[in-house]
């Protein structure tokens, strides 16, 4: 019960634990996993010879680039808030965005089993792009589950998350 001494009212029972909040890290990897799909699609086009090495180093470099964009962002609107800035404060914001580079990760590999010729740089792109649509659903599903939610709504979550990929499937299959 409320005390009108009391400063912040206190619930008249006991609230329920409360729940696991999606991690960060999650989320900056669906990230990842959706920029790293869009960009190996959109560099592996038919009417260009084919680079499969360039085309990782562009999709590795381009995620170290939105983790360090994403990081400063951060760095910013710590400025902006007052709250702790700095140089070491800045590397920090940065380097903790390192589920975006670890999310492409998995592209980059697929792209560099393409150099020896071992398949073609289209088929490691399809083969990257069917991954990480895997890969959306298992984190879809994972961050339901870790929020609580029950089994339905831990499948709804996959089947939206594993969405995005097949969109960028789709996108990659209607522009070629």
């Amino acid at each position: 019960m409320h005390h009108p001494a009391d400063r912040f009212p206190r619930p008249a029972r006991p609230q329920p634990a409360a729940r696991h909040l999606p991690e960060p890290r999650l989320l900056s990897g669906v990230y990842g996993l959706v920029l790293a799909s869009a960009l190996a699609a959109a560099l592996d086009s038919p009417d260009e010879q084919t680079d499969p090495g360039s085309d990782a180093v562009w999709v590795l470099f381009t995620a170290v680039a939105a983790a360090a964009a994403h990081g400063y962002a951060h760095v910013l609107a710590h400025r902006m808030s007052a709250r702790g800035s700095g140089v070491r404060a800045g590397l920090r914001a940065m380097l903790a965005e390192w589920p975006v580079v670890a999310a492409a990760a998995p592209t980059v590999v697929l792209l560099l089993f393409a150099v020896p010729s071992w398949w073609t740089e289209s088929d490691a792109v399809n083969v990257a792009l069917l991954f990480n649509t895997l890969l959306l659903a298992a984190g879809g599903a994972w961050t339901a589950r870790r929020a609580g939610r029950g089994r339905p709504a831990s499948l709804r979550a996959a089947t939206g998350d594993m969405l995005i990929g097949l969109v960028i499937i789709a996108a990659n299959a209607l522009i070629k």
